[in-house]
């Protein structure tokens, strides 16, 4: 009778997540006998995805080597498509930048041109990574709108003319191997940017949070939640978004959804920038209103701080509702007067019973945090058991490398 720890996959996800470390840790967590375990990691090893390292602990004899989840055996593709800018990078499986670049790449120029220039990005990377194309494992993509993640499509984004119901996908593996030279069946993911630096965060700093919160406010505002380690996504990619939240008392504020009342019509980076601008403060975007902050302007600091409270109104329902340890705040007004703002009101209106276990915080990773978690997202799902197994069974037999040298 076959354990719940019986294959290859599931032996990796034990080493992957720390729960087993050495041969003899396998066999008393699976019950498999010692056979099993070595036929199970010969399978890991010529697939170059384990490696042994000095350092177990022996009753005896010569100590025993750890086992570990080689993390640079392939790279992943991630990329964060903002507003107006994009960031771009070849990645570790760990999540470290081996290459990067930030540039302008309007979001509504539309899907096949931004789609097809990342792709020039990415070849400049990979040569500048020094990575051959046939190391890329995997695609994660973060966009600024509502993605099904199950498909890779936009859904009905307020602020992406031009994406709803696009393949997004496809063109991106049609782009990577026309300018790349990277396989077109290369998995490529797609999520929303607050889903993807939620994930990014808590797997880098509160990884044992079972309940986390981030909130982007950038151009609009957004929220990814993960709950027992994953997304919470609702039924399709529309969980988190705060921004088109109704405000009771701004019924004259249009939102770019074409709404009025909206959170983001009020509170976010681009209707700050209207603001400042009407008082004759150049601004345009929430970018400019963090450099307003920056050089400490008087009234960039009053809006914002006041945003910060309107964007709280909302928040202590959503404390209240999901009772997170964890309520991150991130963006281009992270680390500034929003912040307080937002703490001034979510203390004063929500219970105490809601907050005090509530740690809130800013960004760790700054803009780095979607492309971790874009990598997070690859990895976590080429090398989950089924996924792990089913690439293990279609691989084609090939010699081992010296990586995988038995321990």
């Amino acid at each position: 009778m076959a354990t719940p720890w019986s294959t290859a996959g599931h032996l990796l996800e034990l080493i992957r997540t720390g729960q087993a470390r050495t041969r003899g840790e396998l066999q008393r967590v699976t019950g498999l006998s010692r056979s099993t375990v070595g036929q199970r990691l010969d399978q890991l090893f010529d697939a170059g995805w384990l490696r042994a390292v000095p350092g177990g602990q022996s009753t005896g004899g010569r100590p025993s080597n750890l086992l570990e989840f080689d993390t640079r055996h392939a790279v992943v593709l991630a990329a964060d498509l903002d507003v107006t800018h994009a960031h771009a990078a070849v990645m570790d499986l760990a999540g470290g930048v081996l290459a990067e670049h930030t540039g302008a790449l309007p979001i509504e120029d539309g899907p096949e041109i931004v789609l097809d220039r990342l792709g020039l990005w990415f070849a400049d990377l990979l040569a500048a990574a020094g990575t051959a194309p046939e190391t890329v494992c995997g695609v994660g993509l973060s966009l600024p709108g509502p993605v099904d993640s199950s498909s890779g499509r936009v859904v009905r984004p307020p602020i992406m003319p031009g994406w709803d119901g696009y393949p997004v996908p496809g063109r991106t593996q049609s782009s990577l191997a026309r300018h790349a030279g990277v396989d077109a069946a290369v998995p490529v993911l797609v999520d929303n940017d607050a889903n993807l630096m939620g994930l990014g965060e808590q797997r880098h700093a509160f990884a044992d949070c079972s309940a986390f919160v981030l909130v982007k406010v950038s151009t609009g505002i957004g929220a990814g939640v993960v709950v027992d380690g994953k997304v919470f996504r609702g039924i399709d990619g529309g969980a988190g978004d705060l921004g088109h939240i109704r405000l009771h008392d701004q019924s004259e504020a249009r939102c770019m959804c074409g709404s009025y009342g909206c959170l983001a019509a009020v509170a976010s980076g681009r209707a700050l920038a209207g603001q400042l601008a009407a008082l004759g403060v150049p601004a345009q975007s929430g970018a400019d209103v963090r450099a307003h902050l920056d050089a400490g302007s008087p009234d960039a600091g009053r809006l914002a701080r006041e945003a910060g409270r309107r964007c709280g109104e909302v928040l202590v329902t959503v404390v209240t509702l999901l009772n997170p340890g964890v309520l991150m705040i991130a963006g281009d007004l992270a680390e500034t007067h929003f912040v307080t703002g937002v703490r001034e009101l979510l203390y004063q209106r929500a219970l105490p019973r809601a907050t005090r276990n509530l740690q809130v915080v800013t960004s760790r990773l700054g803009d780095r945090a979607a492309l971790a978690g874009a990598t997070a997202m690859v990895v976590e799902h080429l090398y989950a058991p089924d996924q792990a197994d089913a690439r293990l069974a279609a691989a084609r037999p090939h010699h081992r490398s010296p990586a995988g040298v038995e321990p």
